[in-house]
C-alpha cells in the first residue's frame, strides 16, 4: 500500500487527537486540521505530521487543506454547548456540505463521516441499525447527523470521491471526556432522567481506533458500517 494523506478535522479535539496518535509513526501522512484550540504538543511535534489551520464556517480556508488529500476523517464540530437546535443545523450540515464540497473539487479519494446509530431513530438489540438513511431520528444531534450522511451520499454520486459513513456508539475507555463528564456528575449527585428508556452503543477505544483506521485506509471501504454494542 503506498503511503496515503489522511487529513483528520477536529483533530485537537477528544476522538480526532485520538485517531491521531494512533495513527502518528505509521506509513501514512497525518495532515492535522485545527481551528481555534491548538494541538498537542507530543502530535505537533510528531513525525509525519502536518497541521493546517482553517475554519469550516469559512469556505475559503478549505482549500488548502483538503489539497492533496487522499482521504478525509471528519470529527470536526460543536457538541457541548446549550441550545444545540440553534446551531447544529448550521455547524453538522452547513459546515460538513462546505467541507464536502472542498473534497470533491480536490478530488480526494474518500470521505468518512463519523455518525452513530440513532441517526435511525431508537435502535436496540432486537431492532439494530442497519445502515438505512430513511430513518426518523428523535434528538436534533441525530437529526442533522442523518442529515450529513444523506448528503455526503447524494453529492458523491457519480464522482471520484467514495463516501464513507462509520456509526459508532459511544466510544469508552480512559481519557474519553464523554466518560469523565459523568464520573463527574456522578460524584456530584447529578441525575439526567429520560422519559422512556433510552439505550446507549458501546464502542470501546481499541475498537474505535480499529474502525476509524480501516474505514479511512483499507481498500474496498465503501458506504456505512454500525460498530457498536449496546446497553441501558
Amino acid at each position: 500500500m503506498r503511503p496515503r494523506t489522511v487529513l483528520i478535522t477536529g483533530a485537537a479535539g477528544n476522538l480526532g487527537s485520538l485517531l491521531a496518535r494512533h495513527l502518528a509513526g505509521g506509513p501514512h501522512r497525518l495532515r492535522l486540521m485545527v481551528h481555534r484550540t491548538p494541538l498537542p504538543a507530543d502530535l505537533a511535534r510528531a513525525p509525519d505530521v502536518e497541521v493546517v489551520q482553517a475554519d469550516l464556517g469559512d469556505p475559503a480556508t478549505l482549500e488548502k487543506a483538503v489539497a492533496g488529500a487522499d482521504s478525509i476523517v471528519h470529527f470536526a464540530g460543536i457538541l457541548f454547548a446549550p441550545r444545540p437546535e440553534r446551531f447544529l443545523p448550521r455547524t453538522n450540515t452547513a459546515w460538513f456540505a462546505g467541507l464536502l464540497k472542498a473534497a470533491i473539487a480536490a478530488r480526494v479519494g474518500r470521505v468518512v463521516l463519523i455518525s452513530f446509530p440513532h441517526v435511525e431513530g431508537p435502535t436496540t438489540p432486537d431492532r439494530p441499525a442497519t445502515g438505512r438513511l430513511d430513518g426518523q431520528p428523535v434528538s436534533v444531534h441525530a437529526k442533522t447527523r442523518l442529515e450529513e450522511e444523506r448528503l455526503l451520499f447524494e453529492e458523491t454520486a457519480g464522482t471520484g470521491t467514495t463516501p464513507v459513513v462509520v456509526r459508532l456508539g459511544m466510544v469508552y475507555g480512559r481519557g474519553i471526556l464523554m466518560v469523565d463528564a459523568a464520573r463527574w456528575c456522578a460524584r456530584r449527585h447529578f441525575l439526567g432522567v429520560w422519559r422512556d428508556p433510552t439505550w446507549i452503543h458501546l464502542v470501546s477505544v481499541p475498537d474505535f481506533l480499529s474502525a476509524t483506521a480501516a474505514a479511512a485506509l483499507a481498500d474496498g471501504v465503501e458506504g456505512s458500517t454500525t460498530s457498536a454494542t449496546s446497553s441501558r
